[in-house]
């Protein structure tokens, strides 16, 4: 009998990976295991660790370079965020700029297909507790059963950004912790949008660059899945039920209204998905760039023409002709927002 159980679970398992496959085949998502980067770490900066119910999370700290404790950014990484360092931090160079502009940078630090939000339930594939299938693979298609962040605890990334590290940075750094910025690149964009939306007493600004500002249209809550699919194996349906309250939450478009009661300043950006001269720096880059920076331009014209529609000009929209889904065009889009966040915060 236990044989046979061992059998039958194995077999669970081959199924729950053949079938994420086949899910990512189609989006040209890459499904095999790619040499990490290098991180670009900048002595410039400080860890700050900040007690969670996720457990201890750390952030990394940039000081404005006079010295002020007024004027506050949040920083949201990417889907593959890593567990060492920002993605900002471990590809550009746009600390040194804010810094320079005498802004203090706050990079959290985790939360890989967190979405930035408070989760239901830890993520786990057809009731398979995480972890069972060992180490991870590299694979974000085959990571469906290994063990990481949100899998053996329910990710609370909202609360965190919000309470927790929140009152951290008052209390431990003396920083003003009202009319902050926030921005955010793809799912650090949605998440800034939302976060924005939600805590005004917290951020006048947000950022979202390639962000996508539409989960509520067709087809959009299997495209995420797939996305979480490949960046370590999450699973979309623990962090929000289908179509209830907790995903609409999550969505920008469906928040709007919000965020003109608010008047929140805006800055929002994503290119066409054709690639520019500087894009094309190996096939996959590209196979992988065009077809999600699309995604994210038409669901970013979906969200301006919703804040249109409510009658709101308190906002930046910037489209580039030329770009795909990748940092070099989302420091650019920081370089170009600077003087603009920095006019709207502190």
């Amino acid at each position: 009998m236990g044989q046979r159980r061992r059998r039958a679970q194995g077999w669970l398992k081959r199924s729950v990976v053949g079938v994420a496959v086949a899910l990512l085949l189609p989006f040209g998502v890459s499904v095999a295991g790619v040499g990490a980067a290098h991180a670009a770490f900048d002595p410039s900066g400080f860890d700050f660790w900040t007690d969670s119910a996720m457990g201890p999370i750390k952030s990394r700290i940039f000081r404005a370079a006079d010295g002020n404790t007024s004027r506050v950014v949040y920083a949201l990484d990417g889907e593959r965020a890593r567990e060492d360092l920002n993605g900002w931090e471990i590809e550009t160079d746009v600390a040194r700029a804010f810094t320079a502009a005498n802004i203090n940078v706050v990079m959290p630090i985790g939360g890989q297909s967190s979405w930035y939000a408070d989760w239901n339930a830890p993520s786990t594939v057809l009731g398979i507790p995480a972890g069972s299938s060992g180490s991870s693979t590299g694979s974000g298609a085959l990571d469906v059963l290994t063990g990481g962040p949100g899998k053996s605890y329910t990710y609370k990334w909202e609360t965190f950004l919000t309470t927790d590290l929140r009152n951290a940075l008052s209390s431990r750094l003396g920083f003003q912790t009202s009319r902050m910025g926030i921005f955010g690149l793809s799912m650090g964009g949605s998440g800034a949008l939302t976060i924005a939306a939600y805590h005004p007493d917290m951020f006048s600004y947000a950022g979202a660059f390639s962000g996508l500002l539409n989960l509520s249209a067709p087809g959009m809550r299997e495209a995420v899945r797939v996305a979480m699919l490949d960046a370590g194996g999450y699973n979309v349906d623990a962090m929000a039920p289908p179509w209830g309250p907790q995903w609409l939450r999550m969505d920008p478009f469906v928040s709007a209204p919000r965020l003109k009661a608010n008047n929140t300043r805006l800055w929002i950006s994503a290119a066409s998905g054709l690639p520019g001269a500087g894009d094309i720096t190996s096939a996959m880059s590209i196979i992988q760039g065009m077809p999600i920076e699309t995604i994210a331009m038409i669901n970013t014209r979906s969200f301006q023409v919703r804040m249109a529609t409510l009658g709101y000009n308190n906002a930046t929209y910037d489209f580039p002709l030329l770009g795909v889904h990748n940092w070099k065009n989302w420091e650019a889009q920081v370089y170009k927002m600077l003087p603009d966040l920095s006019a709207n915060i502190g």
